[in-house]
């Protein structure tokens, strides 16, 4: 037994990463270097195979490779892109191609990375950490948004839905009819407002480009009856910071100062400072209550 062995660090990754590639021993390569980092892996041999997991399971990143027999990983990505509840997933291209027109058709595919073959596992592994925090990173942010009150839509190019927030897809549903024409709107006039059959309104502000080749739309509620329009409009005169935001986001999520200066990259103090700004923007004095408020608007919306 190596006594030194307990002072590894081990793998502590929960993240699922489906890799498709047609080539067995690729498949393999991979999916024991991903298993050793404490990844969950799913395997898919063509494109037919990668669309029954997404069905199953939405990973977390996936590995592609750029040309499998029948359809091609660029076809397919841009399938998935086109998936609002799939095309936040990052998709990073495994390829022999290095002409230049090849990888830039990946990138305009909806691809965020690319490895060359044949792989080096510790690149493939580096790349691949680093675009499942950068994701993380903006699933949060996108979680505090909604916290304060606003949802969040992207739009592709073709002005499509690539992604919408959870508050935003509650609100999308509510307005129905032509949402698709709405939100062009919003991007050509800047802002525009939309009524609801209950004399509410859902007013729709364009922010501009949010990543490559794409637009985000920022959505407000106004005038809701009912219980959470006092904390909408509650958290929308405080003018809450980002930063306060998403530490208002995990203190309504039941974290501790100490756990959200680990999830924000940032010392206990810190958060003690920006919860002092908080409670005195929200005119509270205690977490508890501004956890209520944060709390009692996700519920009601």
């Amino acid at each position: 037994m190596n006594p030194k062995a307990d002072l590894l660090p081990q793998p502590a990754v929960s993240a699922v990463v489906l890799v498709v590639d047609d080539a067995p021993d690729t498949l393999r390569m991979l999916c024991d270097a991903l298993a050793t980092e404490g990844y969950t892996v799913l395997v898919a041999r063509d494109a037919a195979e990668a669309l029954e997991r997404f069905e199953m399971a939405v990973p977390d990143a996936v590995l592609l490779d750029a040309i499998m027999p029948g359809q091609n990983g660029f076809a397919l990505c841009r399938q998935l892109k086109a998936e609002p509840a799939w095309a936040h997933v990052p998709v990073i291209f495994m390829t022999g191609l290095t002409e230049t027109a090849q990888i830039v058709e990946g990138f305009a595919s909806g691809g965020v990375d690319y490895v060359v073959k044949p792989l080096k596992i510790p690149e493939v592994l580096a790349r691949l950490a680093t675009h499942l925090r950068n994701a993380n990173v903006g699933r949060l942010v996108r979680e505090a948004v909604d916290v304060a009150g606003l949802g969040v839509v992207l739009l592709d190019t073709q002005g499509r839905i690539a992604w919408r927030s959870p508050q935003a897809t509650r609100w999308l549903q509510e307005a129905q009819g032509r949402v698709q024409d709405w939100l062009h709107e919003a991007v050509q006039t800047g802002e525009t407002v939309t009524r609801l059959a209950d004399g509410s309104q859902i007013e729709a502000r364009s922010v501009g480009q949010a990543g490559p080749g794409e637009i985000m739309v920022l959505l407000r509620h106004s005038g809701r009856i009912g219980g959470a329009g006092a904390e909408h409009d509650r958290l929308t005169r405080a003018a809450l910071t980002p930063r306060e935001t998403e530490v208002l986001s995990w203190l309504s999520k039941g974290k501790t100062n100490r756990d959200i200066a680990d999830i924000l990259g940032m010392s206990p103090r810190t958060v003690n400072k920006h919860l002092e700004h908080i409670f005195e923007k929200l005119g509270v004095e205690t977490r508890t209550a501004a956890a209520a408020i944060a709390n009692s608007l996700l519920q009601q919306t």
